[in-house]
């Protein structure tokens, strides 16, 4: 146990003397938090929405007033007016305008004569977030118009309420848990796989080699040095990334300690998983030209940017054995939805389970030779 907590404590020296290192591992994640949570978080504001009236009747006027009251409440478009529908669409082809709203001849006739009244709405599909914003408004505008002026005593449709458990969780807070498990990821990645590799081109690595130190003792005493770089990190983030998004789950004492919980294995296992990616590698530039390929196929099927429900197949899988994912749903378990530490046990027992089996194999995978 002595020679463990010399390694650890060697590594932690090392790691305490170049801050730069510290500060790299940790700036990522919160520039991503901020930029992509600010950048996608946000509700489409001051599109501009060209609008053909042809038909210039008492109805086209309910829906031009329709588009004054989205544009003074939601503020989701303007109405810009155009002569006709070709320039338009060249227009919303060429980005000027992002939509159009065409307003046929004899559309007030068809709808007192309840003969199928259409407006049609031209959107640029190759934004899916613009064109689907502007169908979902325009289906509210359209659904608006369709109700009668005298309400029927009967009740003759069916409604539905949407009854929300938790108050409106703005993008940056979504991305937090996400942001947390990558920061920890990087500090795995550069204090975990990296300095390892580094250690052994540099020849420090020959130094261990010439004790009576087992291959147990290194593997451990390695990766708990990395282990406690990753839960500091851990902590840091998510303390101030915390203060950023406006989270204040963190001072609830049972949410901190699974938090704490949460941190620890996920620091284990990312480390754990790392050493044992880099146990066999003598180029120091293989980790390097890893990270890329690793922080994609890791995070981004992890379900901290998009819900792994709408992945294929395919992805589903890599989602259901990535370490990623747990720690992602753990930590939004705990920040987003305080549901206490019964919510994270699953979570709690694969990264726990992951971290041993990493281990299991990375010792006897260890050289103890040169």
């Amino acid at each position: 146990m002595n020679r463990t907590l010399a390694i650890i404590e060697r590594e932690m020296r090392k790691f305490f003397r170049s801050p730069a290192l510290m500060m790299v591992s940790m700036i990522f994640p919160l520039v991503q938090l901020i930029v992509l949570g600010n950048a996608f978080g946000g509700k489409i504001q001051d599109a501009k929405m060209g609008l053909v009236d042809e038909d210039h009747g008492t109805q086209a006027i309910r829906i031009k007033e329709a588009f004054d009251a989205v544009r003074a409440t939601a503020g989701t478009f303007t109405a810009v007016p155009y002569e006709n529908e070709v320039q338009a669409r060249e227009d919303v082809r060429n980005g000027k305008i992002q939509g159009a709203v065409i307003i046929p001849a004899q559309y007030s006739k068809m709808v007192y004569e309840k003969n199928h009244p259409r407006i049609a709405l031209i959107v640029d599909n190759s934004d899916n977030f613009m064109s689907s914003t502007f169908e979902e408004k325009m289906a509210e505008v359209t659904n608006a118009l369709n109700q009668p002026d005298v309400s029927p005593r009967l009740l003759q449709q069916t409604a539905l309420e949407t009854v929300e458990l938790y108050p409106y969780i703005e993008y940056m807070k979504y991305l937090l848990p996400g942001s947390i498990a990558l920061a920890m990821f990087v500090s795995a990645m550069i204090g975990g796989g990296m300095l390892y590799i580094d250690d052994k081109a540099r020849g420090i690595h020959e130094g261990y080699l010439v004790t009576p130190i087992t291959k147990a003792e290194l593997v451990f005493g390695l990766n708990g040095a990395g282990a406690i770089k990753g839960v500091l990190t851990g902590v840091v983030i998510t303390m101030i990334g915390s203060l950023i998004a406006g989270v204040g789950t963190i001072f609830n004492p049972g949410t901190f300690f699974g938090l704490l919980v949460m941190i620890v294995l996920t620091a284990v296992g990312f480390n754990a998983m790392m050493f044992l990616m880099m146990v066999r590698v003598e180029d120091p530039l293989v980790p390097r030209a890893t990270f890329g390929i690793l922080n994609t196929l890791l995070f981004f099927p992890s379900g901290s940017i998009y819900p792994v429900q709408a992945f294929p197949a395919w992805l589903r899988a890599i989602a259901f054995v990535d370490p990623f994912t747990y720690a992602v749903h753990g930590f939004k378990s705990l920040l987003l939805k305080e549901t206490g530490l019964s919510a994270i046990v699953p979570d709690v027992i694969y990264l726990s389970v992951f971290a041993i089996l990493a281990l299991a194999l990375a010792v006897p995978l260890f050289k103890r030779t040169l």
